[in-house]
């Protein structure tokens, strides 16, 4: 066993299953491990390196500002927190934006903002305020958000949770609609949910449950830390359904691959909620991660990455569709945030993850079933051939004997 492997067991808490490879080094797709092998990332860090590792511009960028100042607390203003939050809220069509750090901070900014204003605003009755959300949500690992997930081992010891969550199902706006009392301040969805298995709704369901909420007096919150810059192929994935959000989450790839950067975009109405001392954060909004987030964004307009990743999807679904093989249930996605469902029968997608590791390509699988394919925005035409070679190689090597020795 690595060295490296052997201390982490020693050491850190074991709130983590990885696969046993030491990495590095990565520059662009490709990471390398200690002993210089090379493999291509079809992870992105969960959507959070879309612009490739040590992107040379975002590097630059970072070391440049990291001499100037990098810290100061929102207790004075810097000459990064502006320009960065206009390129934000100009580009997303938002118009304000509280930076925060984790994609988890940003949601929970956002059920905060929501509360207040369905008591200070809609007129609901103090402490009795309610928010939708969506069975097989996955919104971080705070108390608050584990307490409304529908994944038992999220919640497994960890009560009591915080009142005021009610669930629907995903897809289906009927039973958002017929949830929705007279407590209820806002709805909050992910439109594609990416931890339950890159599940996809049905056309037109983003758009309905916006109507809905406009309707009921209900505010629409989006969370697109994985799904927003630009993942589905649009720079927002409710931008498919051509729908504004009242609150919209960003995080992940907003901080280039290098930095925590989210941040929490909201109408006048909705952010207005906000006084001083209501809500904080010591490092968000702080001029490195400005720096960075706004050369992410540059980054995202000059190198095309939106339409990339909309015409590299297509081609890496298009080539996963045409595997024929046994063990594929479905492949489905939007964009380069793609899930490959597997029958656990034959094989279990921990067992392909390492078998594609052992091949040169890294990803990760999700609930046992489902292999993650989400790559950095800038992968190649030429990549994603080379990537869609090694899997269905795997998927040949697959055999009678393989299949039996998982099931047992």
């Amino acid at each position: 066993m690595d060295r490296s492997i052997e201390l982490e067991r020693q050491y850190c808490a074991r709130n983590y299953d990885s696969l046993p490879v030491v990495l590095q080094r990565g520059e662009g797709v490709w990471l390398w491990d200690v002993n210089e092998r090379r493999y291509l990332d079809m992870m992105s860090a969960y959507s959070a390196v879309s612009f490739g590792h040590s992107h040379p511009v975002l590097v630059a960028t970072l070391i440049a500002q990291a001499q100037k100042l990098a810290v100061t607390s929102r207790a004075y203003h810097t000459d990064q927190l502006g320009p960065f939050l206009q390129s934000l809220c100009e580009m997303t069509g938002m118009p304000r934006a509280l930076p925060m750090n984790t994609g988890a901070e940003a949601v929970e900014t956002a059920l905060k903002a929501a509360r207040k204003w369905g008591h200070k605003v809609k007129g609901i009755a103090d402490d009795s305020a309610e928010i939708i959300v969506c069975r097989g949500n996955f919104a971080g690992r705070t108390t608050t958000i584990v307490g409304f997930s529908s994944e038992p081992q999220y919640r497994d010891g960890f009560g009591p949770f915080a009142a005021g969550f009610v669930s629907v199902p995903f897809g289906d706006a009927a039973a958002l609609e017929a949830a929705i009392t007279p407590r209820t301040a806002a709805f909050l969805v992910e439109p594609i949910q990416g931890e339950a298995g890159i599940i996809v709704p049905p056309a037109g369901y983003l758009a309905a449950c916006r109507a809905i909420c406009t309707r009921h007096k209900v505010l629409l919150l989006c969370d697109e830390v994985q799904t927003g810059l630009g993942r589905t192929g649009r720079l927002l994935a409710c931008d498919h359904d051509a729908v504004r959000p009242d609150g919209l989450v960003l995080g992940k790839a907003l901080g280039g691959g290098l930095l925590p950067v989210s941040a929490f975009l909201a109408s006048e109405e909705l952010m207005g909620v906000f006084a001083p001392g209501d809500h904080g954060s010591t490092f968000g909004g702080n001029p490195l991660a400005c720096a960075v987030g706004a050369a992410a964004l540059r980054l995202m307009v000059d190198g095309r990455l939106v339409e990339r990743a909309q015409e590299m999807g297509a081609r890496l679904i298009e080539g996963l569709r045409a595997i024929d093989h046994r063990a594929i249930r479905e492949v489905r996605g939007k964009g380069l945030l793609i899930g490959l469902e597997l029958d656990p029968g034959v094989i279990s997608a921990r067992e392909f993850c390492e078998r594609l590791m052992r091949n040169g390509i890294l990803s990760k699988d999700t609930h046992a079933t489902v292999v993650r394919f989400a790559p950095p925005l800038i992968i190649t035409e030429s990549e994603v051939e080379a990537a869609l070679a090694v899997i269905r190689a795997v998927f040949d090597s697959l055999s009678d004997n393989d299949r039996d020795r998982i099931a047992a």
